[in-house]
């Protein structure tokens, strides 16, 4: 069997031929063509996509796509409900994707309590705390300053991502210059045009400041930064918990129990 591959339970349960047993050995050396033939072979045997992934690592829509023109006879999908066995409630398909977010926020928690001392990630986890967005499950700070934007980006490369790729978009006025603004924007940011999406105008007559920001406000998104986002909260709360309680008569001097 392929070392990443650990049938289940369901499929020891069906007798595979020899000679497609060792091709399932081999598969890392089949070629593109020998391996679909084996998928069609596996499923002409009568086993279901997900007894077939079992035993070769195969996505799921490929796999699809390989047997599309193959159909089970009726005994077939009858032996398959019955090696599933029946089902206690609606089928649970989100399992592995929450024990990737626990195992996430652990590795989180572990490492901000070990960077409490570090100046440069509490300033990043406070700012976030204060400017970032929380509600969206997106890591993304608006802000009229670009040097609190340029920390922001740099602090992510620096704790969250080696290779952070940003977006960024800007709420504006009516009576600002959008294009002056967004070049404006490009220059403090480090940002190519193609990188900005598309500019909110807040129109006049909706209780809008008489003080107009020159060039408006800003938003920095993180592509791809769910993870980043889950890690970043549990920052958060880390550092409240640490550095929040009610301050001594001798001043904030170190993390309790630090």
């Amino acid at each position: 069997m392929p070392p990443s591959v650990t049938p289940g339970p369901y499929v020891r349960t069906v007798d595979i031929p020899t000679d497609l047993a060792l091709e399932i050995g081999q598969f890392a050396a089949l070629s593109r063509w020998e391996r679909a033939e084996l998928g069609r072979a596996l499923r002409r045997l009568g086993l279901s996509y997900g007894e077939i992934r079992e035993l070769i690592p195969v996505p799921k829509g490929t796999l699809v796509d390989w047997c599309r023109e193959i159909h089970l006879s009726e005994e077939q999908v009858a032996l398959i409900k019955q090696r599933r066995g029946p089902r206690e409630g609606p089928r649970d398909t989100q399992w592995k994707r929450r024990a990737e977010v626990e195992a996430i926020r652990a590795e989180a928690r572990r490492f901000a309590r070990d960077h409490l001392e570090d100046p440069v990630w509490t300033a990043g986890t406070v700012l976030y705390w204060g400017e970032g967005s929380k509600t969206t499950r997106r890591l993304e700070l608006s802000n009229a300053d670009p040097r609190a934007l340029r920390f922001f980006m740099g602090w992510t490369a620096r704790y969250l991502d080696t290779a952070p790729q940003f977006v960024a978009a800007l709420n504006l006025h009516a009576n600002n210059d959008a294009r002056r603004a967004r070049r404006w924007w490009e220059r403090e940011l480090g940002l190519a045009e193609s990188e900005f999406t598309k500019t909110y105008i807040k129109p006049d007559g909706t209780g809008h400041r008489k003080n107009h920001l020159p060039n408006g406000v800003c938003r920095v998104r993180l592509r791809r930064g769910t993870d980043a986002f889950l890690r970043t909260m549990v920052w958060v709360d880390v550092v409240a918990d640490a550095w929040a309680a009610p301050l001594s008569t001798d001043g904030l001097t170190s993390p309790p129990g630090r």
